[in-house]
């Protein structure tokens, strides 16, 4: 649980480090979208994180199941929990539900038009009704700003981003204990260094959301 949480965490920090380039450049994020489109290391590492998201949701229910039938009130079982992450420790499932859910609707979005459109498509030279599939920058655009109901979307993903940083800001700490890097010194430490970073992570996916929900392809400045 530690060990895919942690990865997991890795994971969201390169991929919101990979979208804020949209911000900057549409060619530079394009390119970055064509380099991870459907070549062979990018499937590979696609079915790796598929594995990763399994065995973590798994390992969650079989922690929650075993939590309750100890008649234990934390999904984690973390001893010592400070009262700033009461709310998140007791709803880490709950939270990770919203973000299964939230990645099914990322997936519908982004996955499936792009890299799995060009998997069943790989030689396809025909006009695409939105953006071909290696353009992840008209994808950001329409799906934010220029699909029907993209306001109701881009406040989803709101609202899934806010369950990821409780969800990430609660783990970080939590997996670093569990696997006993941590004592009562370092303890706050860690708390801390979670806090920073789950926020630093959200923000960035945050912002490009908000930029394109309001923007659209307009620039930043200007």
């Amino acid at each position: 649980m530690s060990v895919t949480g942690l990865a997991l965490i890795l994971f969201l920090t390169f991929h919101a480090s990979m979208n804020v380039v949209a911000l900057i450049s549409a060619e530079g994020y394009n390119m970055i979208c064509e380099f991870l489109g459907a070549n062979w290391y990018a499937v590979v590492a696609t079915v790796g994180l598929a594995a990763l998201v399994v065995l973590h949701f798994v390992y969650a229910l079989w922690l929650t199941l075993q939590n309750k039938k100890a008649r234990g009130t934390d999904n984690y079982a973390v001893k010592d929990k400070p009262e700033k992450v009461e709310w998140s420790s007791q709803n880490m499932f709950v939270l990770g539900l919203i973000i299964c859910l939230g990645m099914l609707l990322h997936l519908w979005h982004f996955w499936y038009n792009m890299m799995f459109a060009e998997l069943i498509n790989p030689m396809a030279e025909f006009t695409y009704e939105v953006a071909a599939p290696a353009d992840g920058f008209k994808w950001i655009v329409y799906t934010f700003n220029g699909q029907p109901g993209a306001p109701i979307y881009s406040l989803l993903y709101v609202v899934w981003l806010c369950a990821i940083w409780f969800h990430i800001n609660h783990g970080f700490w939590s997996a670093i204990q569990t696997l006993g890097w941590s004592g009562k010194i370092w303890l706050n430490r860690w708390q801390c260094i979670g806090f920073i970073w789950s926020s630093i992570v959200v923000l960035m996916f945050l912002v490009v959301i908000v930029k394109f929900a309001l923007l659209g392809s307009a620039p930043i400045c200007g």
